[in-house]
């Protein structure tokens, strides 16, 4: 990794880091994506409309980036990719993507809620889900990478 990747990666931890506190300073709340991502599609409490400016301002800035053509840290395989092309198609990670929203749903929240904010504030409850996040993470590359054969 380069100088300038990681200079890119410490200001996008910091800019996560900044959204975390001023959330938590001016209304209170914890910067859970899923949780936030959650209500704005299902609740119609008053919280609602914070909740889908903060999921527009996650679009938003990918898309922007691609509009104005700027490669500001593209993790896709191919540079002109947002995000890459799926492996397996769309199907699969649809599956992959409602499998999340119920994991998070099971594990009360996600690696945003627990990892950035839990971890912070030093919740034992986000301290464990956290090291389960991790661990069943680096798992399932060792048993997909075994059962494929990939080396990437």
């Amino acid at each position: 990794m380069d100088t300038i990747s990681s200079l890119k990666g410490l200001m996008g931890g910091g800019l996560i880091g900044v959204s975390a506190v001023m959330l938590m300073g001016f209304l209170g709340r914890i910067a859970g994506i899923s949780g936030i991502t959650r209500g704005a599609l299902f609740d119609a409490g008053t919280d609602r409309g914070w909740r889908i400016a903060f999921v527009i301002g996650l679009v938003s800035g990918p898309l922007l980036l691609t509009i104005l053509n700027l490669d500001w840290g593209n993790v896709a395989a191919q540079s002109h990719a947002m995000i890459g092309n799926p492996i397996n198609g769309v199907l699969p990670m649809m599956i992959a993507g409602v499998l999340v929203g119920v994991g998070t749903g099971i594990g009360g929240g996600c690696t945003s809620g627990h990892g950035v904010c839990g971890m912070a504030r030093l919740s034992p409850r986000s301290i464990v889900a956290t090291a389960v996040f991790v661990t069943v993470a680096m798992l399932t590359v060792l048993v997909t990478r075994t059962l494929t054969g990939g080396g990437q």
